[in-house]
C-alpha cells in the first residue's frame, strides 16, 4: 500500500473552466433571458367559474324540489278529514237529511262489521281490571 498524502501528490484538475467575468455579468445576463410581456393573470373566480355555476345550479334545484311538493300538495283537493270537520260544524243538515241523500252502494259501504272473536273478548275481559266501573256507570 502506498502512503498518500494530500499535499505531495499533484492535484486533479475537473476539466470544468469558469469564463472570465462570468459571475459578474450573471444577473445582467439572466435579466435580459426574462420575459418582456407579463403573464395573463387568471383569478380563481374566473378559472372555476363553470364549476361554480353548476354548484349554484345544483343547490336551486335541491331547495326548489320541497317547495314545489309543498306547493303541489297544497292543491285545490280536500281530504276526507277536512271535509267531515267542515260538514259536522257548517253544516245545517240533519242526519235524516243526510241519510236520505245517501244511495244504496254508500250505505254499502258504511256498513260496519262488529263480530269480535270469543277469544279477543275474553282477553279484554281478563286484562281489563275496570271492566266493572265501565258496566255499571
Amino acid at each position: 500500500m502506498n502512503n498518500f498524502k494530500l499535499n505531495t501528490n499533484e492535484k486533479i484538475t475537473s476539466g470544468f473552466k469558469i469564463p472570465e467575468d462570468y459571475f459578474e455579468t450573471f444577473s445582467e445576463r439572466v435579466l435580459h433571458q426574462l420575459p418582456t410581456e407579463e403573464p395573463k393573470i387568471l383569478s380563481f373566480y374566473a378559472k372555476y367559474s363553470r364549476l361554480f355555476y353548476a354548484a349554484a345550479a345544483i343547490i336551486v334545484l335541491a331547495l326548489s324540489i320541497p317547495i314545489a311538493n309543498e306547493l303541489q300538495n297544497n292543491s285545490d283537493e280536500m281530504d276526507s278529514n277536512e271535509i267531515e270537520t267542515y260538514l259536522t260544524q257548517h253544516a245545517t243538515l240533519s242526519d235524516d237529511d243526510i241519510v236520505n241523500l245517501l244511495d244504496k252502494v254508500d250505505i254499502e259501504n258504511i256498513k260496519i262489521d262488529n263480530s269480535i272473536e270469543d277469544e279477543t273478548l275474553e282477553e279484554v275481559l281478563i286484562n281489563n281490571s275496570q271492566i266493572e266501573d265501565y258496566i255499571t256507570n
